[in-house]
């Protein structure tokens, strides 16, 4: 039996990338996971991927994967996947806000004002989307007076990355972390935000082998980068952590996590910190 037998998960955004690698990692220790996405069918996307794909291969790894197709821009949609969790577990131990509405033009270097207003959709599906999903699972959480809410995030909270609406969305996740984390630590329901490096999803792969120079930049050198279920490793460990508490309200680096849980990447690598280069989190455990 894997450390999170019996535990509920949502992960949301998991038809590929980040989240599919949270997906199977929690899985790959014994859980239930919802996973969300809008793809249903392959073509659907210019990426490889679906819900239902990351759902059997959660299977496969020894949990269970249950596919809900959710567009987390969608209120009604996110509050009919959470009435569904409580009526089919009555619980949720574990919900990973990862979906993001990541644009084509993203890493291309126009300035702000020379790039489309609908890149603000990245608050919309990054921010407020983490907002609404955490309010519904703080309803199933609170009762039990445990779970985790863990907000995926990255060195541009405090580094320029990309563009201006990015560094704003991971900023304000990092924040919102940490606020909701005030509010929650009383009933035992822990927050945090964690920063990823580079992550070698499908998406990040394809970029690498496109645009010219990406590889030789701070936030995407290949040789920092890690699995994309690396990070769930780290959540599933925090997940299991019976001090847990002492860390809600924190941005953390996952590569840090993973040296203090003894966690290596699925390739046994050991996955440095960029704490030196790209900077430190602002927001620390609650006291």
């Amino acid at each position: 039996m894997g450390s999170l037998s019996g535990r509920v998960a949502v992960v949301t955004g998991a038809s590929r990338g980040i989240g599919k690698g949270i997906a199977l990692a929690l899985a790959g220790e014994g859980a239930t996971v919802y996973v969300t996405g809008r793809t249903v069918t392959d073509g659907e996307h210019p990426l490889p991927g679906t819900i239902g794909a990351t759902a059997a291969e959660c299977g496969e790894r020894g949990g269970t994967g249950i596919a809900v197709k959710v567009d987390h821009g969608r209120d009604a949609e996110v509050a009919a996947l959470f009435d569904r969790v409580e009526s089919e577990q009555g619980r949720l131990d574990i919900l990973v806000n990862n979906a993001f509405s990541l644009p084509e033009d993203l890493t291309d270097p126009e300035p702000f004002w020379e790039k489309p207003l609908s890149n603000w959709e990245m608050v919309d599906i990054g921010v407020r989307s983490n907002f609404v999903a955490a309010r519904h699972a703080a309803r199933l959480m609170v009762p039990r007076e445990s779970g985790l809410i863990a907000a995926i995030s990255g060195y541009t909270g405090v580094s320029y990355t990309y563009g201006v609406v990015f560094g704003t969305a991971k900023s304000a996740v990092d924040r919102m972390a940490r606020d909701m984390a005030v509010e929650l630590k009383p009933f035992g329901v822990a927050s945090v935000s964690l920063w990823q490096g580079l992550t070698m999803t499908e998406r990040a792969e394809r970029n690498l082998a496109m645009i010219p120079g990406l590889s030789g930049q701070a936030a995407t050198t290949p040789a920092h980068g890690c699995s994309p279920e690396y990070p769930g490793l780290i959540i599933a460990a925090l997940a299991g952590d019976p001090a847990l508490l002492r860390r809600t309200g924190g941005t953390f680096i996952t590569a840090e996590l993973g040296r203090d849980y003894g966690i290596t990447d699925i390739d046994g690598r050991e996955i440095p910190s960029l704490r030196d280069t790209r900077g430190g989190p602002i927001w620390s455990p609650i006291p």
